[in-house]
């Protein structure tokens, strides 16, 4: 009886061990790429006279690091649709925490579907804010 309950807690703990080993493999095969330099570009103001400007650096989590290199290779259309996507933003939304987590989750998707686009496959899991200042009226 003792050695049958042995027996399944060791059977049990391996089969936890194994699936959390696994999930670190999957984990394991993500790969980071900063979109160097930093992105600095203007957004729509309140006001006429004066303009608004936001710097931001972007770092972009790529599902497998056997794509960094097709990502590296598509880096120019990556930055502009970054720089586009943020040059249409309004204020409100560029200064708000809610705002700025509405733009990054509109560059992941552009950038997701240009990437769907030119290799198709998805290459980008997520795009990160490692810095976000703005400056504005």
């Amino acid at each position: 009886m003792f050695k049958s309950l042995v027996l399944r807690v060791f059977a049990v703990s391996l089969f936890v061990f194994g699936c959390s080993s696994a999930l670190a493999q999957d984990k394991a095969n993500y790969a980071y790429l900063g979109l160097e330099p930093e992105i600095v570009t203007n957004y729509i103001s309140d006001s006429a006279q004066k303009l608004g400007y936001v710097r931001v650096s972007l770092e972009l989590m790529i599902h497998d690091v056997n794509q960094l290199e097709i990502a590296e290779h598509h880096m120019p259309l990556l930055r502009s649709t970054a720089i586009e996507i943020f040059g249409q933003q309004p204020a409100e939304k560029v200064k708000s925490l809610t705002g700025r987590e509405d733009i990054r989750r509109a560059i992941l998707k552009a950038l997701q579907e240009h990437m769907q686009q030119e290799t198709g496959g998805e290459v980008i899991k997520n795009v990160i804010f490692t810095k976000y200042l703005y400056q504005g009226a």
